[in-house]
């Protein structure tokens, strides 16, 4: 990105023990056609992610937590360091495509959208994702339409784009992977359509080293439930 242009568009990167991902996440998301800002909060990794990041340091803006502090926690983190007029996150483990982020961000930067998710859903439940996270994701989507009279296919997606200033408009509280949740709610008790844009995805197994879990679920639902009673900005 040419000094003094601001960021088209700022990627948010948690990692967690991601050492043999990571350099392919940041070189594929700095490849992009696009002026890219990419931040990376290292959350307390204890194997070579940190190294594996530091032929990049020039390039990119790299957090670092001495013990992890979850997901909510890191994005939280990175936020003040985001100057792009689109916000996105994207997950270490290339579940996700970073090419595809192009398209995602494409209404913010167009104006005809301030909150975009990438659905996975789009052509069914993916075959290789476990079925109890296929369970839950059904039932997040239900209780979205339940809550918020929305229809939403894949509320708990890591493609998750917003405008950069409504996103900092929501004061988060999040610390973990109640993210998502969070900012669904937020962003429809704001008045903020969520447009939805098919994407591919790649589901890894908790073998391979996947850290969200159906037990989860629980929390999401109850951050669904809470922030339906959210008063604002403020978040009391």
């Amino acid at each position: 990105m040419p000094p003094g242009d601001k960021p088209e568009v700022s990627v948010l990167v948690p990692a967690l023990n991601e050492q043999d991902t990571i350099a392919e996440v940041v070189e594929r998301s700095l490849a992009l056609p696009l002026r890219v800002q990419v931040i990376v909060i290292d959350d307390g990794s204890t194997d070579a992610t940190f190294e594996r990041l530091q032929p990049y340091c020039s390039q990119i803006t790299l957090l670092r937590n001495d013990r992890p502090q979850g997901k909510g926690s890191a994005i939280r983190q990175a936020m003040p360091y985001a100057e792009g007029e689109a916000v996105i996150i994207q997950d270490a483990d290339l579940e996700y495509f970073p090419e595809e982020i192009p398209k995602l961000i494409r209404p913010i930067l167009d104006g005809s959208a301030d909150v975009v998710y990438g659905t996975r859903f789009s052509h069914g439940l993916p075959a290789a994702m476990a079925l109890p996270n296929k369970l839950v994701n059904v039932l997040l989507a239900l209780a979205v339409r339940g809550l918020y009279f929305h229809k939403l296919t894949d509320e708990a997606t890591c493609y998750k784009a917003f405008r950069t200033s409504v996103l900092q408009s929501m004061d988060l509280r999040c610390r973990r992977f109640e993210f998502c949740p969070e900012v669904t709610a937020k962003s429809l008790r704001l008045g903020r359509n969520i447009v939805e844009v098919p994407i591919s995805y790649e589901p890894r197994s908790k073998a391979a080293g996947k850290k969200i879990r159906w037990t989860d679920a629980p929390d999401a639902f109850w951050t669904l439930l809470r922030y339906r009673l959210w008063k604002g900005p403020s978040g009391k």
